[in-house]
């Protein structure tokens, strides 16, 4: 009888693969044979051919393996980071052209919301009329943290629509984490809602029930736009299940992404914005942080190291292997 072989996404595990695998670290090799129902284990490198055994697996390094992982993850993040803006260079004249032809229509499929006030309007009145579920990604913004009125609104709003059986699912920056104020945000909030983090985010985006969405029109965020055209509407969601399953658990039950090496993942993350030549303020915005607190880290980083100069830390991080995808 031929062994069932499991179909799933590079980037996961499946329960066999996790069981060969640790049979593999704990005898340290296994016949080629008995991974056949796991190809995810060959596929991810976790599992190579011997040198002096083709017939025979042996297992990298946990740590290695994991790396690994981590780093295809970032790609695709990386990867969708590109699509999404290319998508919207494409639409932009497309939306004034669209926004036009609907301004007619009882119900336009794109609507231009021409201040905060008037968006944050919109969106609560999305959200009253909601019954299922909030997708939002939501970038650091330290206007709203200074402002307790915007918070506590958006608490009353959030609360009452799990109230009335909806979910939310939000995804934040890493450095979200350390924020008193989401911390408390998530210790008061009750129901079905669930947050997760990535090194980076998309812009600001809230989709309600699937049917519409809100997104920033202009550089300040001063303008908006509402988006219920169906496709629009699949892509952004889309967008958002893959960069939700990449993204590390914050709340209910908070998951850490590991120290791999001395280096921490943001530490991982400022260098590979440094090697691609970003600013101290660009590494900051990307990474939603202050300035000061980059370049705290980008000297924790250049003391590791053992950098003297911005040209050298470069340098180093190119020859130290922490961005290299093999770990």
């Amino acid at each position: 009888m031929t062994p069932e072989v499991h179909h799933h996404e590079t980037e996961e595990l499946c329960d066999a693969g996790l069981e060969i695998y640790a049979r593999a670290l704990r005898e340290g090799h296994l016949p080629s044979v008995e991974a056949a129902t796991a190809p995810c284990l060959i596929d991810n490198g976790m599992l190579h051919p011997a040198i002096d055994d083709l017939d025979r697996l042996e297992p990298v390094p946990p740590a290695v393996a994991l790396q690994r992982l981590l780093r295809s993850s970032e790609d695709r993040i990386a990867d969708e980071r590109r699509r999404g803006q290319r998508m919207a260079d494409i639409f932009e004249p497309l939306m004034r052209l669209g926004a036009r032809n609907a301004a007619d229509e009882d119900t336009p499929a794109l609507r231009i919301l021409s201040s905060k006030r008037r968006t944050s309007q919109a969106i609560e009145e999305a959200m009253a009329e909601g019954r299922r579920e909030l997708l939002a990604i939501q970038p650091h913004d330290s206007h709203v943290t200074k402002r307790p009125d915007i918070l506590e609104g958006a608490m009353k709003r959030d609360q009452a629509f799990l109230d009335r059986g909806a979910r939310v699912r939000a995804l934040y920056q890493h450095t979200i984490r350390h924020a008193p104020y989401t911390r408390a945000r998530y210790e008061q909030l009750t129901g079905d809602v669930e947050a997760r983090t990535l090194d980076e985010v998309t812009e600001r985006l809230i989709v309600v029930d699937r049917t519409v969405a809100f997104i920033p029109a202009s550089a300040d965020r001063s303008l908006a736009l509402e988006v219920r055209h169906p496709a629009l509407i699949a892509y952004f969601v889309n967008t958002f299940d893959r960069l939700w399953h990449l993204a590390t658990p914050m709340h209910p039950q908070a998951v850490h992404p590991p120290t791999l090496n001395g280096i921490t993942p943001r530490q991982r993350a400022i260098a590979a914005l440094l090697v691609e030549g970003h600013t101290d303020s660009d590494v900051a915005e990307r990474l939603g942080m202050n300035v000061r607190t980059a370049r705290v880290h980008i000297a924790k980083l250049a003391a590791i190291l053992g950098s003297e100069s911005r040209a050298q830390l470069g340098y180093l991080i190119g020859q130290s292997g922490i961005l290299d995808r093999e770990g």
